[in-house]
């Protein structure tokens, strides 16, 4: 049965937590007058959050246990497969997001945003963890060219379209402002408050910084260069092809001198990277036909004949 608002929250013992954030979360709901549900995604805990969640389960409030520790981005990918409202908010457990602030980010969406960010204006985290954010999210517009000051805020509110689309795992659930423009959504951030945590300490270390890294090399690929891969792998290809042309010329230059070059490093280097660009060249090139074949069969899917007019409808809006 649906309902107007989904709350997610993946968590990863947070039991402590779980007895405040989720009353906390209901009345907040209850304010609002939508009707709602609460998803608890377990990601594997081991400290009797499976018994807090026997006692806190209602008709609105939902609990999900993964077997083991998988991950944000698993446990929200799991709970985003069972949400049930037109409206998704994803909150982390820790007790940090406040619930009070969910008007402003439902409001959002109400004035036609498709997903709407809590941009926390005053950070109650460690002086490391606040500096290490700031650049994380200037690096990340930087790279995606998506405009936002805090990408990796856990307090968001989206549409239930946008919430479908998204295909999580990795540390994808950073970047989820980034996939939702690269869609075509609407995206917007709103200052909320941010609190203290609540109880215990924060389950992500520093190699979180690392995966977030490569993870946004994945996302800048999928979002800049899926439809033509040529671009980057030819790119790369040619211009490794052109210094091992430049070596090799300067290698022939070398032998009509009379010098000898059987043993220079500079024709083996040569020869190796012409090589290599042979061989990104070709990738760019089957890049190119699977993305047209793909492209192709995803064309006549979504071709349909109206036998009785005799018109073709493409899936576009004439």
């Amino acid at each position: 049965m649906g309902c107007d608002v989904s709350v997610l929250m993946p968590a990863y013992n947070e039991a402590e937590n779980l007895v405040e954030v989720i009353p906390a979360t209901a009345r907040a709901l209850e304010e609002l007058g939508r009707s709602w549900e609460i998803l608890i995604v377990d990601d594997g805990s081991t400290d009797g959050t499976r018994s807090v969640m026997a006692d806190l389960r209602s008709t609105n409030v939902r609990y999900i246990r993964l077997r083991r520790n998988a991950g944000k981005s698993a446990a929200l990918s799991v709970g985003l497969e069972q949400v049930q409202g037109a409206y998704v908010v994803l909150m982390d457990a820790d007790g940090q997001d406040d619930p009070t602030e969910l008007g402003k980010l439902l409001a959002a969406l109400d004035d036609g945003f498709d997903l709407a960010t809590g941009r926390r204006a005053v950070r109650n985290d460690r002086f490391v963890k606040r500096n290490t954010s700031k650049v994380y999210n200037g690096v990340t517009a930087k790279v995606t060219g998506v405009p936002g000051k805090d990408f990796n805020s856990g307090f968001k509110a989206m549409t239930r379209e946008l919430s479908d689309s998204l295909e999580m795992y990795g540390e994808l659930h950073r970047y989820i402002p980034v996939l939702a423009v690269w869609s075509g959504f609407r995206v917007t951030e709103v200052d909320v408050e941010h609190r203290e945590r609540l109880h215990g300490s924060s389950k992500f270390g520093r190699a979180r910084f690392w995966r977030g890294f490569l993870d946004l090399v994945t996302v800048k690929f999928l979002t800049t260069y899926t439809a033509r891969p040529f671009h980057l792998f030819g790119g790369i290809g040619f211009v490794i092809g052109a210094i091992g042309s430049l070596l090799l010329g300067w290698m022939a230059v070398s032998k009509v001198a009379g010098h000898a070059i059987g043993s220079r490093p500079a024709l083996q280097v040569g020869v190796l990277l012409i090589v290599v660009a042979v061989q990104m060249v070709s990738l760019g090139l089957l890049g190119e036909l699977v993305v047209n074949l793909r492209r192709r069969r995803d064309l006549d899917s979504s071709v349909v004949g109206d036998m009785l007019s005799g018109d073709m409808v493409t899936g576009v809006e004439r």
